[in-house]
């Protein structure tokens, strides 16, 4: 008996590529205009300030020179305070001033610190003050003097250092010019007083009488 073999069927399996569909560019939507609507309303302040005009005590004064430079002192610091031991340290940088009162012809060095514009030297040019190099430096200049920057006269040691020796002489310079005039007006001021000339006002004003005083001698007069 023979058995037919049946040949294998083949399933023959068709690749189906689907292919998407073209996009369709979307239409750009048109936005709509919204009017901006101004805002009218008015905030009154809660508290209002009143200006107040800030006098730095410069207001009767000219500028003779003014030069950018850095300050130093020489002194004790706060952590060496009472030991003795003197270091020099910075005080700050701003613009080294030489000013001449308008009224007594007067004249001093100011400099405040450029940031928070604190005093950091202010006294009067002696004219027996002197000017040294410091340390053989061209651009530096020390001095001694006795110095009212922070409310007291403290004699305190100083040294200016400028941006190159053109700038520090031009400051010496003046600084020496400013020392002979305030020299001159000071011997004037001294002239007067050798003359009897302050002692002679001083008479004149104890001679002066107001008129309450005259009406009471009247008065008195009267009496008698």
């Amino acid at each position: 008996m023979s058995t037919e073999e049946t040949p294998p069927t083949t399933t023959t399996t068709e690749e189906t590529t689907t292919t998407p569909p073209e996009a369709t560019p979307e239409v750009p939507k048109k936005k709509e205009a919204v009017a901006e609507e101004e805002s009218t309303a008015t905030f009154e302040p809660i508290v209002k300030l009143e200006e107040v005009e800030v006098k730095s005590g410069e207001e009767e004064e000219e500028v003779i020179i003014s030069l950018r430079s850095k300050l130093f002192i020489f002194g004790e610091t706060l952590l060496d305070k009472g030991t003795g031991t003197k270091t020099w340290r910075e005080r700050g940088i701003g613009e080294a001033k030489i000013l001449r009162h308008r009224e007594h012809g007067r004249l001093r060095i100011l400099m405040r610190q450029e940031k928070t514009m604190k005093v950091i030297t202010n006294h009067a040019l002696d004219p027996r003050i002197i000017l040294n190099p410091n340390a053989g430096s061209d651009r530096s200049w020390v001095w001694s003097a006795f110095d009212f920057a922070e409310g007291e006269l403290k004699e305190t040691v100083f040294a200016l250092r400028f941006a190159d020796s053109e700038i520090a002489d031009e400051f010496k310079t003046k600084f020496e010019e400013s020392q002979k005039e305030m020299e001159k007006l000071l011997a004037g001021e001294d002239k007067e007083d050798a003359d009897g000339t302050a002692d002679e006002a001083a008479e004149a004003l104890a001679g002066l009488k107001t008129t309450e005083d005259d009406d009471d001698d009247d008065d008195a007069a009267k009496e008698e």
